[in-house]
């Protein structure tokens, strides 16, 4: 232990010195977005002086890495209030790493959520609180987090499925969807909008269903779940009957899972 603080205290002093000699080219960088901006000085207080120094003097990533692993800890000792803490501290400083964000997230939405959904010893009415208050705080950091990688398919492919899967809230996924398929280029993603457009209550984004699912059906993209979602917008939109699908519904077992 006292090796490894040595060679730590060493690489820290290492950064500051350097940190005069590199500003020219860390302006340069940064101009360019190959290089996040400097962290926050009120990171000072949550990340202890050494850190902080660490952090200053070009070891952002190994800081971050740290900090990360900290929130791991935290979670396995079920410190929601902490993990999401510390992952703050982590995404401020690698800003540009995906990963942290989406983690976080999930850490949010779905595991704390999860936890307090569950927890017996607490009133029902509370439970239910927290549980919506960090759907919603795994939401915010998803959309921080797109602020800064506006075009990044992992982050919105998850916050698709965050209002798909959380919130219960079809139309928003099928955007995000949208925005998975421009990225990546991978028209699953639009069909996975058209499901969710389908399950609207909204008449208009039944025709974006449709339209989305139809250009996929033309395309020779025809999984049960396609041609099922077809049909029961074929009804609902009252399209005539020439201009329908001539398949019937794929019966699909209970509980089978149907690629999409």
């Amino acid at each position: 232990m006292k090796r490894r603080l040595q060679a730590l205290s060493v690489l820290l002093l290492l950064g500051l010195v350097k940190l005069p000699v590199e500003q020219t080219a860390t302006a340069t960088l940064r101009e360019a977005r190959l290089l996040t901006a400097m962290p926050d000085f009120g990171l000072r207080d949550q990340l202890g002086q050494m850190s902080f120094a660490a952090a200053l003097g070009g070891l952002r990533s190994l800081v971050a890495s740290f900090t990360y692993l900290r929130a791991y800890n935290a979670w396995e000792n079920v410190n929601w209030a902490m993990v999401d803490s510390l992952f703050q501290i982590t995404t401020r400083l690698q800003p540009r790493y995906e990963h942290y964000w989406d983690e976080a997230a999930w850490h949010m939405a779905y595991n704390a959520a999860s936890y307090y959904l569950n927890d017996e010893t607490l009133n029902p009415a509370v439970r239910g609180k927290l549980f919506h208050e960090h759907i919603r705080r795994g939401h915010d950091i998803l959309q921080e987090g797109l602020r800064v990688l506006p075009e990044d398919p992992r982050l919105w492919n998850s916050l698709a499925e965050l209002y798909e899967r959380r919130t219960y809230e079809p139309a928003r996924a099928a955007e995000c969807y949208l925005k998975v398929a421009e990225f990546t280029g991978n028209a699953r993603f639009l069909r996975f909008a058209g499901y969710q457009f389908a399950q609207s209550a909204d008449r208009a984004f039944w025709q974006r269903g449709y339209d989305l699912l139809r250009a996929a059906y033309d395309k020779n993209q025809r999984p049960p779940t396609l041609i099922n979602t077809l049909k029961d917008l074929e009804k609902k939109l009252e399209v005539p009957a020439e201009r329908r699908i001539p398949e019937s519904y794929v019966p699909v077992p209970s509980g089978a899972a149907v690629p999409g």
